[in-house]
Parts: structure tokens; sequence; C-alpha cells
């Protein structure tokens, strides 16, 4: 599965609805500069191709603001990106599907966020004091060397030169600032890497 994140404009949604990644994620938390506000992003859903699954994206956020984002946007996912702990996630809607970002240190960042109750992991990077996504490529040989048993998305980093590679260490992806230019989603980078994605996944190309 391929899923675009930081989706923010009407033209993304053009976008994606064109190329059609499994997911997209939308920032509902304030303070990010792909941060979208509730009317936006109320419009955004609207516009978005139903095939392709909503997650909304949040960093430290009160539960109530997330189950009412969840409510009236109709997330699919709930993506956890900061310091987020068991009892929050069993206070989060059983309708959503639930996911953890991890900044991946070690074997044991993982195994411990595997205890938490969420449905997927997204093993990202760790960068001392960042909050949210880094776009730095995260050490793989650790999460090669652990043995994952929930299911999880790679990211941090991943674009054309290194999707192969990525996509030999786990077939689910999450990739944003690497295809956009000038801090907007790029048309021909995301047909680029979807095209790339699909060659591999599908047809069996080795880049």
């Amino acid at each position: 599965m391929i899923k675009l994140c930081g989706i923010r404009r009407r033209e993304d949604v053009s976008i994606v609805n064109e190329f059609l990644p499994d997911y997209i994620g939308m920032i509902l938390t304030e303070g990010f500069r792909r941060t979208v506000d509730m009317t936006t992003a109320e419009e955004l859903s609207r516009l978005l191709d139903k095939r392709i699954k909503k997650v909304g994206v949040f960093v430290n956020e009160p539960g109530e603001n997330v189950k009412c984002a969840a409510e009236r946007l109709g997330l699919d996912v709930i993506q956890l990106h900061g310091d987020e702990d068991g009892e929050y996630i069993r206070s989060l809607p059983v309708s959503c599907e639930i996911w953890k970002a991890v900044r991946v240190r070690s074997s044991e960042d993982i195994l411990r966020a595997e205890k938490l109750g969420c449905d997927r992991l997204l093993l990202d990077s760790f960068v001392k004091n960042a909050v949210g996504g880094t776009g730095i490529v995260a050490d793989w040989d650790i999460i090669k060397n652990t043995n994952i048993s929930l299911p999880y998305f790679l990211a941090g980093g991943i674009g054309e030169d290194n999707i192969g590679a990525a996509l030999k260490i786990c077939p689910d992806i999450d990739l944003s600032g690497s295809v956009e230019t000038d801090g907007v989603k790029d048309r021909e980078k995301i047909r680029r890497i979807t095209e790339l994605y699909r060659d591999i996944t599908q047809k069996g190309i080795q880049i």
C-alpha cells in the first residue's frame, strides 16, 4: 500500500484522485507547515475519490478533538505522531483504525509501541527534538532485524532513488516531502513514484 501524506489543497486532491494511492493523510493538529483546518479538511474530504482512504494525523491532540475530527471527516484511520500512550489509544473511536508512529532508535522502540493497542505502526527516523514526521530515512537495519508482529508502514525520506530498497523491507510506504516541489505536492513526482511503486509491487520489476 502507498500513502501520500500532507494533503492540504484542492489541487492536491485532484492529483491523488488521478493516481489513486491507497491512503492520503491530512495533518489536523495546529502548528505544522502542512496543517489543514477542519473547514478545509471537510472540503477536501468531499472532493476525495471514495476509493482512497482518509487518514487524520494528530500530534499530542486532546482526545475529544480527535474524536470530533474522526466523526466530522469520516476518517478511516487515526494516525498518532506524538507521545500518546495505551490509555489514550483505548479512549479513541473503535470505528477507526489506529496507527502509531514510532521514531526508531532501537528495536525496543518498536516492540514497546506494539504493546499500546494500535492496529498498525508507522516507522520513521529518530531526530532529536523532532515532532511529527522527519523526512529523513530511518535506520532500516534496525527495522529489518526486529521481529515485528504488527503490520506497519515505512516512512521517512522515501523517494524515487530509494523506493526499490524500501519495498524490499516493507510493501507499505508513506511519502510526503519527496513528492513536493517548493513545499507543495508535485503532480509529476507523484505520477513517477506511484508508477514506480506499481511496477515493483505489481509487475515485479526490479529498480
